[in-house]
C-alpha cells in the first residue's frame, strides 16, 4: 500500500486543517487507517485509527472532542479534521495503515506508512 498525505499547512491556534491520505496498490477498503504524529525531540505518537468499515475509532486522549477521522472506501482516501488546534499539535503527521485497528495503535505494529505532512500551529 502506497500513502501520501495532503493537506498540512501553518495555520493559527484555534484554527482548523484536513489531512487527507489517498491510498493505492492492495485493496485499500481492507485495511484500517490511521494517523501517527512526531513533533520535534518527541516520539512518535498515535492520532487517531478507523477500522475498514469505519464502524470503529479510536482517538487518543489528547485529540478526543477536537479532531475526527473518516474514510472513503470509494475514493480510497482518509481523512483527519483536526479542529481548535493548539501549538502543541505541532507535528509532522504520517498516514498509516494495518490489518486492524488495534495493530495501528503501536508504530512496531504499522504496516505501511506515508511520507508525512508538517502541520505548524501558531500561537
Amino acid at each position: 500500500v502506497q500513502l501520501v498525505e495532503s493537506g498540512g499547512g501553518l495555520v493559527q491556534a484555534g484554527g482548523s486543517l484536513k489531512l487527507s491520505c489517498a491510498g493505492s496498490g492492495r485493496t485499500f477498503s481492507n485495511y484500517g487507517m490511521g494517523w501517527f504524529r512526531q513533533a520535534p525531540g518527541k516520539e512518535s505518537e498515535v492520532v487517531a485509527a478507523i477500522n475498514p468499515s469505519a464502524s470503529t475509532r479510536y482517538f487518543a486522549d489528547f485529540v478526543k472532542g477536537r479532531f475526527t477521522i473518516s474514510r472513503d472506501n470509494a475514493k480510497n482516501t482518509v481523512y483527519l479534521q483536526m479542529n481548535s488546534l493548539k501549538p502543541e499539535d505541532t507535528a509532522v503527521y504520517y498516514c498509516v495503515a494495518g490489518l486492524t485497528i488495534q495493530l495501528l495503535r503501536k508504530m512496531e505494529t504499522v504496516a505501511y506508512w506515508g511520507q508525512g505532512t508538517q502541520v505548524t500551529v501558531s500561537s
